[in-house]
């Protein structure tokens, strides 16, 4: 880029934070906050901890943004909440979809909160790390992580000790993934800054009966994948109640009639199928061509303790030469076509290219914190980074390179942001633009947070 759209770069990276400076509450922290995300945009040559960000950013030092993270007292749920009316305008049709995931992240240190031995995806085994449940929202026009909290292991919340010195607050208690996935979508429906009831998430939270119950129950269309060792009766099986033995309480749990077909696992489903019942469906353009795979779908009842639970959609997927099959259940009514719910099921993969972009761009996995507010404090920062990138995705489409694709296409077939910012020229965005005070006054002021989120 040239010198002067660097100068652009910095004035539009100075109005995106004017969105969210009253938030951070006062003067200091407003500025010591904006001076950190210049910093995760532009330090791609270093791990961006705070030292590293405070040496490429005029004026910052490591101890002013370290407190930023570990001692300011803003709050990070009235951040997420403008960000996700800040998004809402420029993401929001009525066939969004909201995608639940997690992300690890790797740590030694026993004192990091949240760090216990779990499986790490990033790592591909078991290891030390923490644990981040995502939110994102996904459309036509884009797609952006829109809100995180902290997996808090079991052994954590009853170490009450632990939990002190790391700055857990006292009203923190153990909530698994789902229950936390579960709390991220009804908080972004409390707020109503982003459209659409469609969520689809992997295996971890699909394997969960009592959060598909709790979606079904609140209004949620989802398309969850599930392990293949799920069980479904591909027709409601009859059930009687047994006999009364005579004498004693008469049994009131019925149980599948006689000589009827009990559930079956997913896999013994799917070789029961005729191969009309596969169709070659095109969901995305990924980087190498079309994500192009065979799909099947049927009426099933879900099994719950080997009886007939709830109808739904089994949703069937496997690449063109029949190897890497998925299954997903999906509680969309019945005339919903297999196209609708094959692409409900695609929109999952965004979330990982979400994930790439802020890892890659914004530092996302690059903090050196170990407390609860340290953590929340850097995950929503480098939120807010990536937020910015896809404003000038959105804003700045074509002035990079003639190549750059519309918003709308699926994200593997575009860079994940612009022109690098760490180009010769980016000392222009190391400083404090002029604009930014400017934009600043212009944005209602609202009653500085006395808490720490």
């Amino acid at each position: 880029m040239e010198e002067q759209t660097f100068g652009q770069v910095a004035a539009a990276i100075a109005a995106f934070h004017a969105e969210f400076a009253p938030l951070f509450g006062q003067r200091e922290a407003q500025r010591r906050s904006e001076q950190y995300l210049r910093g995760l945009l532009v330090q791609q040559t270093d791990r961006r901890n705070a030292e590293n960000v405070a040496e490429c950013i005029e004026g910052a030092t490591p101890r002013a943004l370290q407190r930023l993270l570990t001692e300011s007292p803003w709050l990070t749920e009235p951040v997420i909440a403008r960000l996700q009316a800040y998004l809402g305008p420029r993401l929001n049709t009525p066939e969004g979809v909201f995608v639940l995931d997690e992300s690890g992240f790797p740590k030694q240190a026993q004192r990091s909160v949240g760090v216990s031995h779990q499986y790490c995806g990033v790592l591909g085994k078991v290891a030390n790390c923490q644990m981040g449940v995502f939110l994102a929202y996904a459309s036509a026009r884009g797609h952006a992580l829109v809100d995180t909290r902290l997996f808090l292991p079991e052994r954590w919340t009853k170490d009450a000790g632990r939990c002190r010195a790391a700055g857990v607050p006292a009203a923190v208690r153990f909530q698994t993934k789902a229950a936390l996935g579960l709390a991220l979508l009804r908080q972004a429906r409390a707020l109503g800054q982003l459209q659409g009831g469609r969520v689809t998430g992997d295996d971890a939270y699909g394997e969960v009966p009592s959060l598909r119950d709790a979606l079904d129950a609140e209004g949620w269309e989802y398309v969850l994948e599930v392990p293949r060792t799920t069980y479904v009766f591909t027709t409601r099986p009859a059930l009687v109640l047994p006999a009364h033995p005579g004498r004693g309480r008469r049994y009131m749990v019925p149980r599948l009639a006689p000589a009827v077909r009990p559930a079956q696992a997913i896999p013994a489903v799917a070789a029961g199928l005729a191969a009309g019942a596969w169709r070659n469906l095109t969901v995305a353009e990924g980087a190498q061509g079309p994500r192009t795979y065979q799909f099947a779908a049927l009426r099933v009842w879900e099994s719950r303790d080997g009886l007939p639970g709830r109808a739904c959609w089994l949703l069937l997927r496997r690449n063109l030469d029949g190897t890497e099959p998925r299954s997903y259940l999906a509680n969309l009514p019945p005339e919903t076509s297999l196209l609708t719910l094959a692409q409900i099921a695609a929109v999952r993969w965004l979330i990982k290219t979400d994930f790439q972009t802020a890892k890659g761009e914004t530092g996302l996995d690059e903090y050196e914190v170990r407390s609860w507010q340290g953590w929340h404090h850097h995950l929503t920062l480098a939120l807010l980074a990536a937020a910015f990138l896809l404003t000038l995705q959105q804003d700045w489409e074509g002035k990079y390179a003639a190549d750059h694709p519309h918003p709308s296409q699926s994200p593997a077939a575009r860079p994940a942001a612009p022109a690098s910012l760490h180009r010769p020229g980016s000392a222009l965005l190391a400083h404090h633009h002029p604009d930014a005070q400017r934009a600043r006054q212009t944005f209602a002021p609202q009653t500085p947070p006395r808490q720490a989120a």
